[in-house]
């Protein structure tokens, strides 16, 4: 089932008869994702430096991210990271077309192969920690007073 960009599945543990919920990114939250990228990064236009670029994606990362970070979500998070940085290193490729692969990554990636401006550096989306929910069963606070004897 999907409700509100999460995609609600219960699973059997393995060896047992018992089953739990699992939360995941849905597709349709992830392509829509995406497809934002895809957009600023054909917005964005190349005689701007990357780090204007860098400012509009880290923000919308960010808030993708920790919406999406309670849950089973850190494959979905190593996916978007590795499309992000595709979407980068082309639109670098577009503002430089005869740049060597070492000349990019000595001038934008600071010899690594993390993209970087001159302040900025893109958001690693998969190095989000996620959080599970845990059972906090009796330890939730009662709203009515306790019983008077």
């Amino acid at each position: 089932m999907d409700f509100l960009g999460w995609r609600i599945q219960r699973h059997r543990k393995r060896g047992t008869h018992r089953s739990y919920v699992y939360t995941y990114p849905s597709k349709k939250a992830l392509h829509a994702a995406m497809v934002k990228v895809k957009t600023l990064c054909r917005q964005i236009d190349t005689n701007l430096p990357l780090d204007a670029l860098l400012l509009r994606l880290n923000s919308l990362l960010r808030g993708w991210t920790a919406f999406f970070r309670p849950g089973v979500s850190n494959a979905t998070f190593q996916y978007l990271s590795a499309y992000v940085w595709r979407r980068v290193i082309g639109w670098i490729r577009r503002k430089h077309p005869r740049i060597s692969w070492k000349d990019l990554r000595r001038r934008y990636c600071d010899g690594r192969w993390w993209p970087r401006g001159q302040e900025v550096e893109l958001f690693q989306a998969g190095a989000v920690r996620t959080t599970r929910y845990r059972y906090r069963g009796s330890v939730i606070p009662s709203p009515w007073p306790p019983k008077a004897a």
